[in-house]
This record gives structure tokens, C-alpha cells and sequence, in this order.
């Protein structure tokens, strides 16, 4: 019988990504999505069907945050994930023969603004503000269960970085219209990683039952925004690139209905609970990553 994986909020860039990779490596792989084709979240007996005998569970289901942060949005960014979470959580109680592995999506955002020193699993130091207060209640929903005979796992995903979508479209335009320098400040740190390693972290925690918990997924090295707009530069042959001070950047957030925080906020992530365990980085720096995707 082939193994399965059960994907939940898999539509999206990570997602969809991962749903060709499972395949590629002969999984059944099934989907949970508000869109049609798939099983849906409200379909109980269905989430609850697809997760029997199933090897691995990862939900990524969440309203994406490039948006303006109103009070509906924010209702919706926060619901979508504590309330798909519970879901799927009651349907793993429910199960004779529940996923042995449950990988549930969190951000690396959680932690705070920092300049100062890096933020690790265990030393570092939680932030405030909206961003926050999601991460920590996504976390308490999905560690609310009691799970025996599974193993759970959360991922603090940085900015992740691949072929196709995510944050290098805009990030591409930028330096192609010539306004690939530094945003705000520069200074901020820009925590990230490949998409390729994300799926290498989700087979490399499969492989290593003695692991759960809190996970840094991130590069082991993080660069500020200015060394960022630079390296883009170079690989994409762009000679210049003009600067976007902190005004200009509320500006056009504002004309394009997103949050400076996005682009401001310093993320400096280290993945010291998966360096311990003894992952190896397909792209451990961003001049590798960054000339695999934009090649």
C-alpha cells in the first residue's frame, strides 16, 4: 500500500510545491482546501477518512498576511488558522489509526524585532503585536492536543524563497524597474529559506522520530536587507537600484493593500534545533539559493 500524505491548506505556493514532491516520491497524496476538487473543511467524515493510516499530516491552511491588517482581515487571518487547526485536530482524536507525524505551519514572525542577536528555540524572545498574538495562538491551538500516537511538530517558517511565486515575484520587480535598493533602514534583518528545504526539513523530522516540538526553519544565514537588495542585484545584473525609506514604503503598501511590517521588521531566526539534530542545508547561503531560482 502507498504511503500518504495528507496536506491541509495545500493550494498555496508551499503546497503545491509539496504535493509534486510527494508524488514524485510515489505518496498518495490528498488535499484539504476551501477549493473545489479537494476534500473540504467541512466535510468531517472526509478529514477524518483521509487521515486514517495516514504517515504524515501537515497543514499549512491560513489567509495569506499580504494584506491590510482591518479588523475583518485580522478576524480572518486569525480565524483561518486556529480554526482549521482545531478541525483537524478533532478529526485525529477521531481516528482508529491517526497520522504517526503532524507538521503544523508557524512563523517565524513570533519572535521579536531584533538587531541585537539572533532568536533561537530556546533563547528566543517571543514579540507583541498582531503578527505575534497569531503565531502564539496558532501554536496554543495546534499543542492544545493530546495526541498519543502522534508526533507533533511546529514549523516557525521564515520568508521562504523558490521558483514560480512567493515573495521573489515582487522582489524581482522591484530590481527589474530599477528600485531594488535598500527598503527602510537596511539594517533589518531578512530571515529565509529555499523552498527546497523545506521539504528537505519535513523528510529529515519524518526520519527522526526522537524529534517534536518547536522548529526554526530558516536559514543558517540570514542577511540585513541592504547585503539582500545587493545580492539580488548582482545575480539579476542590475547595475542600480534606488533606495525606499520607510515613508515611501507606507505609501505604496497602501496602494497596494499590504503591511510595511512585511518588508520592516527585523527577523534574525537561526535553526539551531535542526543544526543540533544534524540537518544539512540544501542552500545554506543566499547567493546559492538565489542563483538556483533566478537562473
Amino acid at each position: 500500500m502507498k504511503r500518504k500524505v495528507v496536506i491541509a491548506g495545500g493550494t498555496g505556493f508551499i503546497g503545491t510545491y509539496l504535493e509534486e514532491q510527494f508524488k514524485r516520491l510515489e505518496y498518495e497524496v490528498l488535499i484539504i482546501s476551501r477549493k473545489a476538487g479537494h476534500i473540504a473543511w467541512d466535510d468531517t467524515d472526509g478529514i477524518r477518512e483521509s487521515l486514517e493510516h495516514a504517515e504524515m499530516l501537515i497543514n499549512l491552511a491560513g489567509k495569506s498576511v499580504n494584506c491590510r491588517y482591518h479588523a475583518k482581515n485580522k478576524a480572518e487571518i486569525m480565524n483561518s488558522r486556529t480554526e482549521t487547526t482545531d478541525i483537524l485536530g478533532q478529526a485525529a482524536l477521531a481516528c482508529e489509526h491517526p497520522p504517526g507525524l503532524w507538521i503544523n505551519s508557524s512563523t517565524a514572525t513570533i519572535y521579536r524585532h531584533a538587531e541585537d542577536r539572533p532568536m533561537t528555540e530556546a533563547h528566543g524572545e517571543i514579540g507583541s503585536g498582531f503578527s505575534v498574538e497569531v503565531a502564539k495562538a496558532w501554536e496554543r491551538s495546534f499543542f492544545s492536543f493530546s495526541l498519543p500516537h502522534t508526533r507533533q511538530i511546529a514549523l516557525r517558517i521564515a520568508i521562504v524563497l523558490g521558483r514560480g511565486g512567493g515573495v521573489m515575484i515582487p522582489y524581482r520587480n522591484l530590481v527589474r524597474f530599477g528600485l531594488g535598493g535598500i527598503q527602510g533602514p537596511g539594517s533589518q534583518k531578512f530571515s529565509w529559506i529555499h523552498l527546497d528545504d523545506i521539504l528537505g526539513i519535513i523528510l529529515f523530522l519524518r526520519d527522526h522520530p526522537e524529534l517534536s516540538g518547536v522548529f526554526n526553519v530558516s536559514s543558517p544565514n540570514p542577511v540585513d536587507n541592504r547585503e539582500l537588495m545587493q545580492q539580488l542585484r548582482e545575480v539579476m545584473k542590475m547595475p542600480f537600484g534606488l533606495p525606499s525609506p520607510a515613508w515611501m514604503l507606507e505609501l505604496g503598501a497602501r496602494v497596494i493593500q499590504t503591511e510595511t511590517e512585511l518588508i520592516l521588521k527585523s527577523r534574525w531566526v537561526i535553526p539551531e534545533r535542526l543544526e543540533q539534530a544534524g540537518y544539512r542545508f540544501k542552500y545554506p547561503t543566499l547567493r546559492k539559493a538565489l542563483c538556483d531560482i533566478i537562473s
